[in-house]
């Protein structure tokens, strides 16, 4: 199975590029970001470290149904820290358990604690797919024995 490093290499040119944003931006151009960049979520960088990532889950939550401004907010007080990152040697098979267990959408990776990527789960269910596809092919070569 593949690691988390060799998925982020795989992924399409365009969605490789890892859009972050800072902690005291506000709300407001965290949400332009995502939507001018067509992605859910975004790792928040403070100091080079990630802190945490906001989604869109997050302003739903967190600022629509409680009330807030999202001129007025700043990404600090509503995005999902402490933040769970992966290893890039990380294997496949357990990004998915550690987004399953922790019940994320968004998974940013690290190498030597620098941002390298961000898997979603959607990656990882392509790549299960794709890996399953490849092993029932070869199943069905051995059993032809061929």
């Amino acid at each position: 199975m593949k690691t988390a490093a060799q998925l982020l290499k795989l992924k399409v040119v365009q969605n490789r590029q890892v859009h972050s944003i800072a902690p005291d931006v506000m709300v407001l151009e965290a949400l332009k970001i995502m939507a001018e960049k067509n992605v859910g979520a975004l790792p928040v960088i403070e100091d080079g470290q990630v802190v945490g990532v906001i989604s869109e889950r997050d302003y739903a939550r967190k600022v629509v149904l409680q009330g807030r401004s999202s001129v007025g907010t700043p990404v600090r007080a509503i995005m999902s820290a402490p933040v769970v990152t992966a290893d890039s040697q990380q294997s496949i098979e357990r990004c998915m358990a550690v987004m399953t267990d922790s019940h994320l959408r968004h998974l940013p990776v690290v190498e030597g604690g620098e941002l390298i990527g961000l898997l979603s789960i959607g990656d990882l269910v392509k790549e299960a797919i794709v890996e399953q596809a490849d092993l029932i092919r070869q199943l069905e070569h051995y059993i032809r024995g061929h």
